[in-house]
This record gives C-alpha cells, structure tokens and sequence, in this order.
C-alpha cells in the first residue's frame, strides 16, 4: 500500500491544480478502488460489469467534479465511496427500467449490512439500501457518512474516525446503531421477513 504522506502530497497537489498529481496519483490508488469496485461488482446478482469499467467512470466523476480541497487519503476514498454509491445506484436504477422489476432480497442485505461487508445484492437491495442511506442522513447525517465510509468505501473503523473526525468509540457506538436501523428499515421493506 502506497504511503499515506504521499497521497495526501499528491492530493493536495492536484487541489492547487497541477495536472501532474493526478497523473502520479491514479497508480497509487488505482489497485485499491479497483478492489472495492471489483468487490462490489462480485456482491451483485446481475451484474456483468467489469470492475476497470466502474472503476474508469470513477475518475471521469473525479475529473468532472468542480475544485476539492482533498485533506488526505481517507477524504480522498470517502469521496470515493460516495461516487461508487452513486454509480452503483444509477446502474441498478437503469437495471430494474429494463427489467420493470425483478427479485427483491432485502435479509441477504440486512444481514451484509450488519456483518460490515456486502452481501449478494439483487438492483432493487442496492436502491432500497440508497434510499434507507438518504432516510437516515435526513434524521443524522453523520451516521449515514459513517455507514456510507464503510459500506461503499471499505474504510475501518479508525479510517472512518479520522475521515469524519471524531473519536473510534464514536464511530463504534454510531456504526453498531446505524446497523441496526438499517437493518429494520431494510427487513420492514421487505414485509417484515427476517
């Protein structure tokens, strides 16, 4: 794993707007977005996507995206996992259009919900999870940032502190009942199945 001065270097760098950090930058974070798309991708049910695919449509949302003053390498990934949310969502949204419709397993998500890490996710799991996520930043937003860092952005529980900037038992305190609001709204969506 590259060192973490030198993607804060490289982040800052390309806040003040040189080009070249950029250029310096996607090797040494590609292999890790490319993993968090690839694990992603796997999770879903009908995906066929390739990994590089979510992974180029990333960038080009970095690119795209007006001047950030980035901080450091967890602002950098929360960014990220906040555009891989995004993309997950607009291809699951252009899924179920084609599709008007499909299974809908919302337990296999609650459970990958309240185990910290994806479960096989069918396109309507990843909207009702989308839609719980902007519920849940509605009544505390740092909670939904919290769920958000480490459901799409694969951060830790101390890489979520520090991203957010609170303390770890803050974080642990929030990420255990934010799992457990999720989980009731996402099984409720479901009827009630447990």
């Amino acid at each position: 794993m590259p060192d973490e001065d030198s993607i804060t270097e490289l982040l800052r760098r390309w806040s003040a707007g040189n080009p070249h950090a950029l250029e310096e930058l996607i090797p040494l974070v590609h292999r890790e977005l490319h993993q968090l798309a690839d694990q992603y991708l796997r999770q879903e049910v009908h995906e066929a996507t390739a990994p590089t695919s979510l992974v180029q449509d990333l960038y080009l949302r970095l690119l795209q995206a007006k001047r950030i003053d980035w901080e450091n390498r967890h602002h950098f990934f929360g960014i990220a996992a906040r555009i891989l949310r995004q993309l997950l969502v607009a291809r699951a949204r252009t899924r179920l259009a084609q599709k008007r419709g499909g299974g809908l397993s919302i337990t296999e998500l609650a459970a990958g919900v309240d185990a910290g890490s994806p479960a096989a996710v069918d396109t309507a799991d990843v909207l009702a999870l989308d839609a719980a996520l902007n519920k849940l930043d509605g009544l505390d937003s740092q909670k939904a940032r919290i769920v958000e860092l480490r459901y799409f952005g694969g951060l830790s529980i101390e890489e979520t502190a520090d991203a957010v900037g609170i303390s770890i038992a803050t974080v642990k305190r929030e990420w255990a009942f934010s799992k457990l609001w999720l989980r009731r709204e996402l099984v409720g969506v479901d009827g009630g199945a447990s």
